[in-house]
């Protein structure tokens, strides 16, 4: 029994050596932008919420998208329905310009420490310029969230609350 506790924790010290010194970043340094993964470039350029709109959807404001999709079983009206169709294309297009700048902007910040030519000044200017574009990105969903509850009733937004399982 002995042997066996010393052998597991010989491989147990044998294995932490192994990954001491290794980051869980290993392998984003060839990432073309190094701060934004394929996926996020990808929810960026298409205008997809990613969460953004958290602090709304999970309060009670219902998103344009979700309301979209549950619109039968939440017995929207023809102007209800076109309201929000309406609303969702104008967040979209708001949401896939500010996800553009958000991509330019740590494309940039990402070049400057590439490049080895940043400094202080230039490291407040992009972040700055990155910070802006995602508060409009932001702004784009939770704007959204706000419009969509003067479309409704309170009873689909309840309805809607439901469908979607949150609590009350």
């Amino acid at each position: 029994m002995r042997l066996f506790i010393s052998l597991t924790a010989a491989l147990f010290v044998t294995l932490l050596a192994g990954c001491a010194g290794h980051s869980h970043y290993a392998g984003l340094e060839g990432r073309e932008i190094k701060a934004l993964s394929a996926q996020e470039i990808d929810g960026l350029r298409q205008g997809r919420g990613m969460s953004l709109a958290l602090a709304a959807e999970l309060n009670g404001y219902p998103g344009p998208l979700h309301v979209l999709e549950l619109g039968d079983r939440l017995a929207l009206t023809g102007s209800q329905r076109s309201a929000t169709q309406a609303l969702y294309d104008r967040m979209k297009a708001a949401a896939v310009a500010a996800g553009s700048d958000v991509i330019s902007a740590e494309r940039e910040l990402d070049r400057l420490f590439a490049s080895r030519t940043i400094d202080e000044a230039k490291l407040d200017a992009a972040l700055a310029r990155v910070a802006n574009a995602q508060a409009r990105l932001r702004g784009a969903h939770l704007q959204a969230h706000l419009e969509q509850l003067r479309i409704l009733t309170p009873e689909q937004v309840r309805i809607y609350n439901q469908l979607r399982g949150y609590r009350s």
